[in-house]
């Protein structure tokens, strides 16, 4: 297997060049961009294995070039952002990231970022089972789809990934670390606010699918975390 690729966006040179630095020595190939048009420029020219996407940037902004990755790829994208209270935001799960991480960040921390989340992805392409059927919810792996009675359900790849755990197995109560783990790779102690912020936008989509039942499907255990129930159309 070849190199794998990681394309850096950043408009800070330096970061960018100690990036790069700390990457290529484990690996990796870099290849960076300083703005959001270059971004979409080089990612097509690339093809990378992972982005790491800076939120504020000229040109284009991070969310606006992570919204349109995303109407062509579910490349595995990691937000860098220098305000914790953005977070909510930008995992907003409309725009599709998969992980953050705040500035000011070590190379080291953002290297286990980028090995957890391709480590994720790597483990899902191989995932042998192709589909979950839960009442109306049906969860293709193969094609990465969800449909509720039929209907398209339009799912980040992060919202798949907790779906997909939830429904495997019904009536199991995850914690919010656990989530977290297994839908990111590794679990950070104090980001557990990640899981609430998709699990809000994940009712969502199912109410605007199947209605509150839908949305109640997945159920809050207070104190602890999340479980699904079984779902009725």
């Amino acid at each position: 297997m070849g190199k794998r690729t990681i394309l850096m966006v950043d408009d800070e040179p330096k970061l960018v060049e100690v990036v790069r630095a700390y990457l290529e020595s484990d690996g990796f190939r870099v290849v960076a961009a300083g703005d959001g048009k270059e971004a979409l420029e080089r990612f097509h020219q690339a093809r990378p294995d992972l982005v790491v996407l800076d939120l504020m940037m000229p040109e284009m902004d991070g969310l606006e070039v992570c919204r349109r990755l995303r109407r062509e790829s579910d490349v595995p994208i990691i937000m860098l952002t220098a305000r914790a209270e953005e977070v909510d935001e930008l995992l907003g799960l409309e725009f599709g990231a998969d992980d953050y991480i705040v500035k000011p960040f070590s190379p080291r921390a953002l290297l286990a970022r980028v090995r957890a989340v391709l480590r994720r992805a790597s483990a899902e392409a191989a995932d042998e089972e192709t589909s979950i059927v839960l009442g109306p919810l049906r969860l293709d792996q193969a094609r990465h789809e969800a449909t509720w009675n039929g209907e398209p359900l339009p799912l980040t790849p992060t919202e798949f990934r907790l779906l997909t755990v939830l429904a495997r197995r019904p009536k199991r109560v995850f914690d919010r670390l656990e989530l977290l783990e297994r839908i990111q790779g590794e679990a950070y102690a104090g980001y557990e606010r990640t899981v609430d912020a998709h699990v809000k936008n994940l009712r969502k989509k199912l109410a605007g699918a199947g209605g509150e039942a839908a949305a109640a499907s997945i159920a809050t255990v207070p104190g602890v975390g999340y479980k699904m129930e079984n779902p009725h159309a």
